[in-house]
């Protein structure tokens, strides 16, 4: 298969977005050839230029028209394709604004667009802010949901018909959310039959691809001690377990449900010992989050599962408070680089 460029959304360009970008390409030179930066060029010359050190210039900044030539841009160079309309001005710095958020969320829509054309291998999201994208008109709470809806609408289904799910991982562990981002009480009710042996699926499917291997599958109970046979909820016994036993019916190698106090350690992958489960579903945001995160924020990788394209991000946000100081740190957008490229090609 001829090769495809990996696209690179600019993010939020009040954020450090912009500027882990450049990072990236100036400290992961040979990672990141075949990489461009779906943006805006003026926000990526002043990330690059604020990267500038005594004896150290600022990295080249090339203007693409077509993301085929970002595989002939030499290392540390930025090859960047302006798909969305330049500011007037410079964005301010770490403050939140309708015009920022328009310009992450077209990023985002034209580069999803583009994978799903085939016209990229892959597409790695830079943060972006929440409020300012709905500031600027979206009705979506995330990158997520809007590559949801932009893959429905390619694909000509309904929302409901394109499943999606959310993976976290890092080196240690990885867990895939039955809910993403919801209120805590809506998420319990969203624990469903339907929706654990979905997310249960995808998980299988998604890391089969990755691994190479069919995943072993921990899967997390909602209720303290997985429900202690009924004594503190009744949704282990009545929802999760009927759910894998489904799935395990279906061949999915899946597990529990188990304590979820205990079942991420038991999967944990260290250096002493390999983890006893490839992956663990947990059955809301924060209780999958929360672990991995603790793990180290730095290394962690965000995936959507479920969509015809490849999309990682890195596992934090626009961190306003520091956009412009020089101290954020690209090294889990450069393992959303790395992460993205293997499952491309594990695609291919």
């Amino acid at each position: 298969m001829k090769s495809r460029a990996v696209a690179i959304t600019l993010g939020d360009p009040a954020g450090i977005g912009p500027e882990i970008i450049a990072r990236a390409f100036r400290d992961a030179p040979e990672l990141t050839r075949g990489c461009f930066v779906a943006g805006d060029h003026g926000t990526v010359r002043r990330a690059a230029q604020a990267l500038e050190a005594p004896g150290r210039l600022a990295l080249p900044v090339a203007a693409i028209e077509a993301p085929a030539e970002a595989l002939d841009a030499p290392p540390r160079c930025i090859p960047v394709l302006q798909v969305v309309r330049p500011p007037d001005s410079p964005i301010a710095l770490g403050a939140i604004s309708a015009i920022a958020g328009r310009i992450a969320g077209d990023c985002v829509i034209w580069a999803a667009r583009a994978a799903l054309r085939g016209d990229v291998a892959a597409l790695v999201t830079a943060p972006l802010h929440k409020e300012a994208l709905a500031a600027a008109g979206y009705a979506f709470p995330g990158h997520t949901e809007l590559l949801q809806a932009e893959a429905a609408a390619h694909m000509g289904r309904s929302v409901a018909d394109v499943p999606v799910r959310m993976m976290l991982a890092n080196d240690e562990l990885r867990t895939v959310l039955v809910s993403i981002h919801m209120s805590l009480r809506a998420a319990i009710d969203a624990v469903s039959f339907e929706g654990v042996l979905q997310t249960l699926r995808i998980a299988h499917r998604s890391l089969s691809a990755l691994l190479g291997r069919a995943p072993r599958i921990g899967v997390a109970g909602l209720n303290p001690h997985a429900g202690e046979g009924g004594l503190f909820g009744t949704e282990e016994r009545d929802i999760i377990a009927p759910a894998i036993a489904a799935a395990r019916a279906e061949g999915i190698a899946a597990d529990g449900p188990h304590a979820p106090d205990t079942v991420f350690m038991r999967a944990r992958a260290t250096a002493q010992h390999a983890g006893e489960f490839d992956v663990v579903v947990a059955m809301y945001h924060d209780q999958g989050l929360i672990p991995v995160k603790y793990l180290g924020v730095e290394k962690g990788v965000n995936v959507t599962l479920g969509l015809p394209l490849v999309r990682t991000s890195p596992d934090h946000g626009t961190a306003f408070d520091i956009a412009g100081s020089g101290r954020a740190d690209a090294s889990s957008l450069i393992e959303a680089i790395r992460m993205a490229r293997a499952l491309s090609f594990s695609g291919d």
